[in-house]
């Protein structure tokens, strides 16, 4: 069972509730894909056992030595990657698309294409089962092709061990990555929380998961905090014909566990979040 857990919106608590339920299940492989902001191995500290280098693409790079500030490639650049600076011309790192585009029309083939190689992807052990996740390195791209390359080592780790239960933390949003973290998945959880932005993004979200014909578990998350947009959130739920996973309050608790590096069942067993949370898990997996 491969379940993903995304939310419309960044800040919404969907780590907190994705830990907490990989806690729940006991034998889990755990994959963080939200590749540009990975947090659950601070919470977890797992045990690194592998490590690949990720490539998300390539870089031009000018040899000085052969350049000869013709300007050409500057002329060609369609991302206005390359400028003149003192004479020399110059190539903005982070404006580079990779296209190759300089490196073909250099008269001198003083261009040349390196690879975009500080992404990394890791896998090991954590005290919930294996755990994997990504990390884009800041600037670099693809991050749509580093969550494919995640949940596929997910997979291969799932059979090796012999795990019936894969949870995806997925980015937050709507793009690339949202839709490589959610395609080909058993069922999809999105968590929103009570605000005008909350809803908005949260209708996006669903609109995503229903193009992949996913008719996606909602959890709001902090509903307390504001009653009427709950309200209408669930009302929203009834008659989109949505899955209705539950409600958590808000509680300080979420964010001791998080500081203490501890998911919240780890943290608070008895407290009435983790209650609510387990009891929500435990609705998803029997109506599942």
């Amino acid at each position: 069972m491969e379940t993903a857990i995304i939310s419309g919106k960044g800040g919404t608590g969907k780590s907190s509730i994705s830990a907490a339920f990989a806690i729940l299940s006991e034998n889990v492989v755990l994959a963080d894909c939200d590749v540009d902001a990975a947090n659950l191995h601070i919470l977890f500290n797992p045990k690194i056992e592998d490590e690949k280098v990720y490539v998300a693409g390539k870089t031009a790079v000018i040899d000085y030595n052969l350049c000869t500030d013709c300007g050409l490639c500057m002329n060609y650049c369609r991302f206005d990657a390359i400028h003149e600076i003192n004479g020399k011309m110059v190539i903005e790192e982070v404006s580079c698309d990779g296209c190759r585009l300089c490196e073909r029309v250099c008269p001198v083939e003083a261009i040349t294409m390196e690879e975009n190689n500080r992404s990394r992807m890791y896998s090991g052990s954590f005290r919930g089962g294996k755990m994997v996740f990504g990390r884009l390195a800041p600037g670099e791209e693809n991050s749509g092709k580093l969550v494919n390359m995640v949940r596929a080592k997910a997979k291969e780790m799932a059979k090796e061990n012999e795990i019936q239960q894969i949870i995806i933390d997925g980015p937050p949003g709507i793009g690339c990555a949202v839709i490589s973290a959610i395609s080909g998945v058993d069922r999809v959880i999105i968590v929103t929380e009570p605000s005008l932005s909350g809803m908005h993004d949260l209708k996006r979200a669903v609109e995503i998961a229903l193009k992949f014909n996913l008719n996606p578990w909602v959890l709001i998350n902090k509903f307390d905090l504001n009653i009427d947009v709950t309200g209408e959130i669930e009302n929203y739920c009834h008659h989109a014909g949505l899955r209705f996973a539950g409600k958590l309050r808000f509680d300080p608790v979420m964010v001791d566990a998080m500081v203490n590096c501890k998911s919240i069942p780890e943290w608070a067993p008895y407290s009435d979040l983790s209650k609510d949370l387990k009891a929500i898990w435990e609705t998803i997996e029997s109506k599942s």
